[in-house]
């Protein structure tokens, strides 16, 4: 029988899992949390009162992706079908709390878990160095649980912000990225990017970004910008006390916006609307959209992220923030599923409601130089 497990099965948890791992195992205490406080399920399979295997899953909040985080099977008791009786019952929990995709890591020694996993429709897409204690290698794997949806995505590469106040750069990298694969994403372009593109001040520590520099920054970069913003006063102004703070990010903006003067990029004082994003998304252009951590990580502070797809149900897109303490890995941060009426809540920030968008498209191509004129002579 397979059933959700509880506080009485700890004693038989803790035994499974000293048995089937060398390293990496969770504690007594890993447990209890992820029973009681964690967002995770864990179901155990139980034959004649004794624990045969788990598995563990954990949720994110704001999302629809799932991860498979553990799964283990008392040693003796190995091929006899209990690993995928857990997974698929796994997989039915999972989608019935409208999370449409699983992923989950493999160890690169692990032969007989790839198979299982290859079996039951899991798809390879990617690999991790070094990921384990004994620094042994890990497979990524992932599967849609739901094969009605068929999501538009491109390939967009994954590169995580290094400093708390960098989603702005690294979610312009990403998209720059997707449109120029030979762009070379390392830490000196995410802090160059955000020298050229920061507030100043936001919040407390070291001003994020804001549209306006990201926009001038990629433009600069030759590639095509669409600017989208709802409101025409401060940007972000809310988010500092201090009055000396607010006019330097003032001064900033304004210089920002004497630049965008200077330029082509179209400016829309207006939000860019999910249908928008859509058509600019099928045009080949990628969106860079702000949004509210609330929904995701329950901190008001505003924050960058890059479209990756859309289908009927859900937007997907690269979070370039990933949550350690909370034992997110890029995985869990890569084309993540988001309902659409979900995205819709979380794209403004403040009370103000402010909504922000840039979509990037290819290089312009260079203007052909114009022919001299001399008087008599041409």
């Amino acid at each position: 029988m397979i059933r959700p497990a509880s506080l009485d099965d700890l004693d038989a948890l803790v035994a499974i899992e000293q048995r089937s791992f060398d390293s990496d195992r969770l504690s007594r205490r890993s447990f209890r949390h992820m029973l009681t406080r964690g967002r995770a399920m864990t179901l155990v399979d139980e034959l004649a009162g004794v624990l045969r295997g788990y598995v563990l899953v954990l949720f994110h909040t704001g999302t629809s992706l799932a991860r498979l985080y553990s799964i283990a099977v008392a040693p003796g008791l190995r091929g006899q079908g209990v690993g995928e009786g857990l997974v698929r019952a796994a997989e039915a929990e999972v989608l019935a709390r409208e999370c449409v995709v699983m992923r989950l890591e493999i160890r690169l020694d692990n032969a007989s878990s790839q198979a299982l996993f290859r079996r039951l429709g899991y798809r390879q897409f990617g690999t991790y160095a070094d990921y384990y204690e004994d620094h042994m290698g890990a497979l990524r794997f992932e599967k849609p649980l739901a094969p009605h949806l068929s999501p538009d995505l491109v390939q967009v590469p994954y590169y995580p912000q290094t400093l708390d106040f960098t989603c702005g750069p690294a979610s312009l990298m990403m998209a720059m990225a997707a449109l120029e694969p030979t762009l070379h994403l390392d830490r000196r372009l995410e802090i160059r990017l955000w020298r050229e593109a920061t507030t100043v001040f936001m919040t407390s520590g070291h001003g994020g970004c804001g549209p306006y520099g990201l926009a001038l920054s990629a433009h600069q970069r030759g590639f095509g910008v669409e600017l989208f913003v709802n409101d025409d006063s401060l940007l972000f102004g809310s988010s500092v006390r201090s009055e000396e703070k607010k006019e330097v990010m003032r001064v900033v903006q304004e210089d920002f916006l004497e630049e965008l003067q200077q330029t082509d990029i179209p400016l829309h004082y207006q939000p860019l609307t999910l249908a928008e994003a859509q058509e600019r998304f099928e045009a080949g252009g990628i969106p860079v959209v702000l949004i509210s951590s609330y929904r995701i990580y329950q901190e008001k502070f505003p924050h960058w992220v890059v479209i990756t797809g859309f289908d009927d149900h859900f937007v997907y897109l690269h979070d370039p923030y990933i949550d350690t303490e909370k034992g997110k890995t890029d995985t869990d941060c890569m084309s993540m599923p988001i309902l659409r009426t979900e995205f819709e809540r979380m794209a403004r920030w403040g009370k103000s409601g402010l909504r922000a968008a840039l979509i990037i498209s290819r290089r312009r191509e260079a203007p052909e130089p114009k022919a001299e004129t001399i008087e008599g002579y041409r």
